[in-house]
């Protein structure tokens, strides 16, 4: 119990420690090592679902770790996040999040890692896409943006994070980018409290469709605060273009395995 306690601190280390360190979503990363690493060390392995939920419980803690620690860095400056765009977002990814973690208990696992293979197909590309700055000069006051478009793919991402137990940050911040035309010092600021308000509905719905694996989700979400910190030190001293390219691969594998078990 002890051992199996370990690799689950481990798991989370690993990858909120790459969710750090490459700013993508811990999510993408967490999901197949809490699918396939404990049946490899011998222990009962976790359901999709279950696996879902304590992805989810990571991602709301993360992304709160996250919060505490950009006002700390930015309380002497002005305000990064840019308010009204977080409260549509947000709320919609709540929303959107809440109704797909609590759908995910009528799905399948079959169904639930097919969703996650499409993620982690998109997630792949996404991070091959060179990043583009945008009006990086713009101040939060003069930052404008379509209302719908940002709603409708607020609350699509919402539900299919909640069901596999995502923040969306992976996706949400590129349509942030490049749809919406945000500049990327205000969409990194804004999306930690929009994924926050995403995962907070992720977590709600969880715990009312129940079945979370309460003591590995906890020593998860401990290595998850422990790693995401390191993974940021470290980002900011080494050349990380080729450990992105080593986790494309890594993602990329992981979804052929996933899609292999589904139609095999």
């Amino acid at each position: 119990m002890v051992i199996e306690y370990i690799i689950m601190v481990i798991i989370g280390l690993f990858g909120s420690f790459f969710s750090g360190l490459l700013g993508i979503g811990g999510a993408i990363i967490n999901f197949p090592l809490l699918l396939y690493i404990p049946e490899w060390f011998g222990f009962t392995g976790f359901t999709p679902k279950e696996v879902a939920s304590i992805s989810m419980l990571q991602v709301f803690f993360a992304s709160l770790s996250g919060m505490v620690s950009n006002r700390i860095s930015t309380k002497k400056g002005p305000s990064l996040v840019h308010k009204k765009l977080v409260l549509q977002m947000g709320l919609a990814t709540l929303i959107g999040s809440l109704i797909g973690s609590v759908s995910s208990l009528y799905l399948n696992s079959a169904s639930i890692n097919m969703i996650y293979g499409v993620l982690a197909i998109i997630a792949a590309v996404i991070m091959v896409i060179p990043a583009k700055a945008t009006a990086e000069s713009k101040p939060v006051s003069e930052v404008v943006y379509n209302v719908l478009i940002a709603v409708s793919a607020a609350f699509l991402v919402g539900i299919v994070s909640g069901i596999v137990g995502a923040g969306g940050a992976f996706i949400l911040i590129p349509i942030m980018l490049i749809v919406l035309k945000i500049p990327t010092r205000i969409t990194i600021a804004s999306s930690l409290a929009i994924v926050f308000l995403s995962a907070l509905g992720g977590v709600i719905g969880k715990l009312a469709a129940g079945g979370i694996p309460v003591w590995p989700a906890v020593f998860a979400v401990v290595g998850s605060l422990l790693g995401a910190p390191v993974g940021t030190y470290v980002s900011r001293r080494v050349n990380v273009k080729l450990l992105r390219y080593a986790l494309v691969v890594l993602i990329a594998v992981t979804a052929v395995k996933i899609w292999m078990d589904i139609l095999i």
